[in-house]
């Protein structure tokens, strides 16, 4: 990973937990924006939660105990699940009468407080059944008392719709049936949103289920700690899911060019490969596709290394050469195996060749073993302990594992190895400021600044660092000078702008200047993500949902890997969700808006 990609990863993770971070402001909102959004706020505060609740009780017709403090039980503990009280209640006494006789014609001849009254009684009688586990005749008696009552009443429907959730095998589809009756005459009717969501979630409905979960975890004011881990659930689950056909169904890839470029960077350059004395055509091909990463056309320069490999290359080092920049290409497009197969090629034709062996490494770490990746690392020390590049990336990997004091050592190994490489010097003094080395890191950005004075790499790292501690004036004059070194450049590193903006809505809440300093960077690089990820966030900040949804859209766009991808597109489902929510409940936006300001 690279000191510029690192960079574009930490904002991005920043912004995306820009909503957390400002609760209380997004849910101030305009009252269907402030409950649009108030979703995405539990969502990112309350993924460590654990789960407490059972969604599998029915509702009893005995009194029930208001001031119990004991957790309520499901029915699957052993001394059977406890019932809740909701209207129609029917007086102990009467379960006794003979309900045979009430037949369809002599309930059709009852005035209806009667009807209600029998109703009632089958009720009981069901709920008696359900706490012995015979859920078939449960059912069949809240069949009944929908069969007898005047009036609909969702309790029926909901109790029923427990009895089918509990039998083997549940019958989801009649769960969600019944459910949806009993929503239908009473939208607030919690209990049957999250028995509904269940079943949904049970029958691979993900959307639907993230819908009810979601007006669950609201109507209950953000209480209940099991929601919020279902809504977490199935978010992931269908994340995943479309981020993974979305994949297959689009093919690879190639990040925005300033990724590319951020990671080429990441290492020392190079003089072009030497050509035997009668070159194949192969052999031409491949220093044409050098020459086309050299101008940053790294679509034509994947073309070409592909078309070199195929005509064939003539020499090993050659070869080599040509597998280490396909496997580069593939790692970056997310071919992680296809990556590691051509790196490995590589490294056979020519086991001396350094960076095959480093940029393996980071395919291992990648893949999360970080042992192999240091067993690359020795290996490349001991064909060539000179090459600075090695010292720099496994201090870039130190660095991901929080091991700030390794990590410095390998940045100062590499920087006196070759003083001129900037990126060295940058994350030497990120290493130190993350160690807790205030005064050291601060010192080191300032000789870097004064070394490479033509570089907006430092000026813009060290404004991160600024801004961290909340000097934002000075933050935001090292932001401008590093956005007038890259006006010079091409491709522009948009970074610097997008900093620039998050600087300014931090510091005064000025949400019009950083939409324009987002805007400007994606004018100058549309596939800039940290520009979509913020503006995403000021969209909501501002009750924009549906403005908010496109940008999330457009980042599910963006996406490069699996990882990525589902990020987005957990992002852009919650929202979504929030949305159909203010649809369906519009009069809780006063509700939610007394709760934002309790936070």
């Amino acid at each position: 990973m690279s000191a510029s990609e690192s960079s574009a990863t930490t904002f991005v993770d920043r912004v995306r937990n820009f909503v957390s971070e400002n609760k209380q402001a997004i849910l101030i909102g305009t009252a269907a924006a402030a409950i649009a959004v108030g979703g995405i706020a539990y969502y990112a505060s309350t993924s460590s939660r654990g789960s407490t609740s059972s969604t599998t009780d029915v509702e009893k017709g005995e009194k029930k105990d208001r001031k119990s403090k004991k957790k309520k039980k499901g029915v699957s503990d052993a001394d059977g699940p406890i019932l809740e009280e909701r209207k129609p209640k029917v007086e102990d006494d009467e379960a006794v009468d003979d309900l045979s006789k009430y037949t369809a014609e002599v309930v059709a001849a009852l005035p209806q407080e009667e009807r209600s009254r029998i109703a009632g009684i089958f009720k009981a009688q069901g709920n008696d059944a359900y706490k012995i586990r015979d859920y078939a005749k449960a059912a069949k008696l809240y069949s009944r008392a929908i069969e007898t009552s005047p009036k609909a009443e969702p309790v029926f429907y909901s109790n029923r719709a427990a009895c089918y959730m509990n039998m083997v095998p549940p019958q989801y589809e009649l769960v969600v049936q019944d459910c949806d009756e009993a929503i239908k005459l009473d939208i607030n009717y919690v209990k049957a949103l999250n028995r509904r969501a269940s079943a949904l979630e049970s029958l691979e409905r993900y959307p639907e289920a993230l819908r009810d979960f979601t007006a669950t975890t609201v109507l209950e004011k953000f209480t209940n700690q099991a929601t919020p881990l279902a809504v977490e659930r199935v978010l992931k689950t269908m994340s995943t899911q479309n981020a993974q056909e979305i994949l297959k169904s689009r093919g690879p890839k190639l990040p925005p060019a300033t990724f590319i470029s951020a990671y080429f960077a990441a290492f020392r350059p190079r003089d072009l490969p030497v050509l035997p004395e009668n070159p194949s055509e192969g052999d031409n091909t491949l220093i044409e596709s050098f020459k086309a990463l050299e101008e940053h056309d790294y679509k034509h320069s994947l073309e070409l290394v592909n078309d070199a490999l195929e005509k064939g290359i003539s020499w090993d080092v050659g070869k080599s050469e040509a597998l280490n920049l396909r496997g580069t290409f593939k790692f970056l497009i997310g071919d992680v195996e296809g990556a590691k197969d051509d790196l490995n090629e590589s490294i056979q034709l020519v086991p001396s060749f350094t960076q095959s062996l480093v940029k393996i490494a980071s395919v291992y770490m990648e893949q999360g073993q970080a042992e192999k990746a240091f067993e690359c690392f020795e290996e490349a020390i001991k064909h060539n302990p000179e090459d600075p590049d090695i010292y720099y990336h496994r201090g870039q990997v130190l660095f991901i594992m929080n091991k700030f004091d390794d990590a410095a050592e390998n940045y100062t190994k590499s920087t006196e190895l070759d003083d001129g490489f900037v990126f060295s010097h940058i994350q030497l003094a990120v290493a130190q400021y993350k160690a807790g080395n205030l005064a050291n890191a601060m010192a080191q950005f300032r000789r870097t600044m004064k070394s490479f004075p033509q570089r907006s790499e430092p000026l813009n790292y060290y404004g991160e660092l600024l801004l961290d501690q909340q000097r934002y004036q000075d933050a935001v004059e090292k932001f401008d000078k590093a956005i007038e070194i890259e006006k010079l450049k091409t491709p522009q590193n948009v970074l610097p702008l997008v900093n620039k903006g998050l600087t300014l809505f931090q510091m005064d809440q000025n949400i019009g200047a950083a939409e324009r300093c987002c805007n400007e960077a994606l004018r100058i690089d549309p596939e800039c993500e940290a520009a979509v990820a913020t503006l995403a966030q000021l969209s909501l900040q501002q009750g924009l949902v549906d403005k908010a949804v496109k940008f999330f859209e457009k980042s599910a766009e963006l996406a490069r890997t699996e990882q990525e991808l589902a990020g987005a597109l957990t992002y852009q489902y919650a929202t979504n969700a929030q949305v159909e929510f203010a649809k369906n409940y519009p009069q809780l936006a006063s509700q939610m808006n007394a709760m934002a300001r309790s936070f």
